[in-house]
């Protein structure tokens, strides 16, 4: 009821005998068709704030309480007509008595007795004209009448009091019953529905629903309704301004209409208007739920007859609207917390298992560092994996190990599965090492999965530092055999003592040997690529035969120890073949002759690589690229090759067995096979040369033959045998 219509009653509180039926109590004024602004007359804050209803009137003994949060103050009741504290009605505003003419305010026959009466059986506005037409029907006194014609207007206002207040007190139930659920909430939905239904029966609506908003869908939809029929109706879906709901979820403010299909102040669409239809709507309140500045749904109260909603109503679904924005934060705390405590349990079970995962880590670690500290190889590592992982592990080299399975572990960087096998590989700096090979063991955890990944990163790291140790022995061990082709250390003592230290034995009988590639390398890098090849399987050579290596001349040389029963010739040859297969190419080896006494003749070493150069390049240059050879396996040429020019260890190897067989039996072949090859190689003119018969030339060749083997008579051998037979005459010659 406005300030206007309060002071319309007043007014007609002075004696006004023509205004009875003017001054009946009235309705509320309704809401306007409008948005209801905040602070406005027809908005009630949730303090009792701004506005004609959110004033407090004085009631008996003292002020009357605030109606509580939303709730409308009391209409028609202004401060220029307060209750006494007496408890007697208030005056007019003319100032005359509403008492009798004998003083006594209620005494019987007054013209307050009827309506107070009315008032205690708390009868309908209607009611309120009988005193006076009762009066007028029995003929009373004009004054009398005028008196209950004065009196109505202030009965009736406090009657409209006294219903306020009921109806406050009311609605503060309910929102008290609606805060006690929701300080108990246990389920959303529950109050939810509480705070719909109760907004329904407090303002007496068909209908109340409620819809929340969609971030991810950028809409709102229907969450809980009370009294729909519709099933279209309950599952709306509103954009932001479409409908009724969605302004009042775009705005942030309440909206309102009594007719909802006639109302133009909002976006309809085919959609929302067919539910609405189908559940009957006409009248709609809308007022929005809000969490500090942002809204999150709509509350509404809805009549399927055209109404109009009075601004106690818009401020009382306003407080349930607020009821539910706390309810569905509360809730959604309550969510968040559970969903917070539900990760930290996660959270405090993974660091449970991650804290048993580390530890396990923590003694493979320690388990693989002191297998490292002791000095333990690559099959050492494998056997711990073994023990820890309870199953076979062994180490495999890069030919050996699945050639797919590996290519991916090494990419990947982590083992993979080939089979009932787990392929890690081994690797450094892009080279691939080998493999470690868990055995039948196709359940795999990633902890132990982790662990064999790290022993293969250990293996890798052994064979690193196996491969620099080997790489700076190497080092040594060609510096040791430059120092000895060079000639700079002729100290003996010195040089046996780096020779020890590398467990070679300079004092035993050594060959030297010059290896080379026959194979030519598309550029440079490919080329120096190979020549390293060479160089590291030739150390490795060195290493393992207890001798030296060096990279010289675009090829290897090797100072190798030989061995009883074996010749420079065989030692070339088997070097050649180890090399070649070491580096998948073709390696040729030029040996020289047995050297002695190295420490001592260290300028030996120099003249024996001189020899096996010049032996291997006579290899290539016959075409027996791949070959090994010393310089006996050239026969007549080896006198050439050779460094010492040994004529008389060509005339032993040529025809040796034959001077020897005629020193212990005084026989005469060397003379018979030299008048042999004088003769033209012809029986007949040898007898005639010897003076012997035919038969005793032909067992005498018989018996060379037999000591020369059958080829002694092929060209090449018999070259080899005359060119001995010289040097054999000559060298007699110059001793006599």
């Amino acid at each position: 009821m406005s300030r206007d219509h309060v002071q319309s009653v007043e007014r007609t509180g002075t004696g006004s005998a023509a205004a009875p039926a003017a001054v009946a109590p009235a309705p509320s004024e309704p809401a306007p068709d409008g948005p209801v602004a905040p602070g406005s007359a027809a908005h009630a804050s949730a303090d009792g704030g701004p506005g004609e209803s959110g004033r407090g009137d004085s009631g008996p003994g003292g002020s009357a309480p605030s109606a509580g949060p939303g709730a409308p103050g009391l209409d028609g009741v202004d401060a220029a007509a307060p209750v006494t504290s007496g408890g007697e009605l208030p005056v007019s505003d003319s100032g005359a008595s509403p008492v009798s003419d004998s003083g006594d305010a209620c005494a019987p026959g007054s013209a307050e007795a009827p309506f107070l009466e009315l008032l205690a059986r708390g009868a309908s506005a209607d009611a309120y004209e009988q005193p006076v037409l009762i009066a007028r029907a029995e003929g009373r006194p004009a004054p009398e009448i005028a008196a209950l014609e004065a009196v109505k207007p202030l009965a009736l206002r406090v009657r409209s009091e006294l219903e306020g207040r009921r109806r406050r007190e009311a609605e503060l139930s309910a929102l008290f019953e609606t805060a006690h659920d929701l300080a108990g909430l246990r389920d959303l939905d529950a109050v939810l529905r509480a705070i719909v239904q109760r907004a329904r029966s407090l303002l007496g609506t068909d209908v109340a629903y409620l819809s929340l908003n969609d971030p991810a869908r950028g809409d709102t939809y229907m969450r809980v309704t009370e009294g729909s029929v519709a099933a279209r109706f309950q599952q709306l879906r509103l954009g932001m301004g479409e409908g009724l709901g969605g302004l009042v979820a775009q705005t942030a403010r309440p909206y309102v209409t009594d007719d909802y299909f006639k109302d133009e102040r909002f976006q309809h669409t085919l959609v929302i208007d067919a539910g609405v239809r189908d559940e009957g709507l006409v009248a709609i309140l809308g007022v929005p739920l809000t969490l500090g500045p942002h809204v999150i749904g709509v509350l509404f109260a809805a009549d399927r007859r055209a109404r109009v909603f009075e601004r106690e109503q818009i401020a009382l679904l306003g407080s349930f609207a607020a009821l539910a924005a706390a309810a569905i934060d509360t809730a959604n705390l309550l969510t968040e917390t559970r969903s917070a405590l539900g990760d930290l349990e996660r959270a405090n079970e993974i660091i449970r298992d991650r804290s048993g995962v580390i530890e396990r880590a923590s003694d493979v670690h320690d388990r693989l560092a002191e297998l490292v500290l002791r000095g333990g190889g690559v099959h050492d590592v494998a056997a711990a994996v073994s023990e820890i992982l309870d199953g076979t592990v062994e180490f495999t080299e890069p030919v050996a190990a699945p050639a797919r399975a590996v290519e991916v572990s090494r990419a990947e960087g982590h083992a993979v599965r080939h089979a009932d096998d787990w392929i890690a590989a081994v690797s450094a700096g892009g080279e691939l090492l080998g493999a470690l090979v868990l055995r039948g063991h196709p359940g795999l955890d990633p902890v132990d999965q982790r662990t064999l990944e790290r022993a293969a990163m250990v293996t890798s790291l052994l064979l690193l530092a196996r491969r620099s140790a080997a790489e700076a022995e190497q080092r040594v061990r060609g510096e040791l055999l430059d120092d000895l082709l060079d000639a700079r250390d002729r100290d003996p003592r010195l040089l046996r003592e780096r020779a020890s230290r590398l467990s070679a034995d300079l004092d035993a009988t050594h060959v030297v040997l010059a290896a080379r590639l026959d194979g030519s390398a598309a550029d440079a890098d490919q080329e120096a690529a190979a020549r390293r090849r060479l160089w590291s399987a030739a150390s490795h050579l060195a290493a393992t035969r207890h001798g030296l290596a060096a990279a010289r001349d675009g090829g290897t040389v090797l100072l190798l120890p030989l061995e009883p029963g074996d010749t420079a010739a065989e030692v070339a040859r088997h070097t050649a073949r180890h090399l070649g297969a070491a580096v998948h190419e073709s390696v040729t080896v030029g040996a020289s002759a047995p050297v002695e006494e190295l420490a001592t003749h260290p300028d030996a070493v120099a003249a024996a690589y001189e020899e096996g150069r010049r032996c291997l390049d006579a290899l290539r240059l016959l075409g027996r690229s791949g070959d090994g050879a010393a310089a006996e396996d050239f026969g007549f040429l080896g006198l050439l090759l050779a460094g010492d020019r040994d004529i008389a260890g060509f005339v032993d190897r040529t025809i040796g067995r034959v001077v020897g067989y005629d020193e212990r039996r005084g026989t005469d072949l060397v003379r018979t096979l030299d008048a042999y090859f004088a003769c033209g190689m012809s029986p007949a003119r040898t007898k005639d040369d010897l003076h012997v018969h035919v038969n005793t030339v032909a067992q005498r060749l018989e018996r060379v033959a037999r000591l020369l083997g059958d080829d002694w008579q092929s060209p090449a051998r018999a070259l080899e045998i005359q060119l001995a037979l010289r040097l054999h005459r000559l060298s007699g010659a110059a001793r006599r």
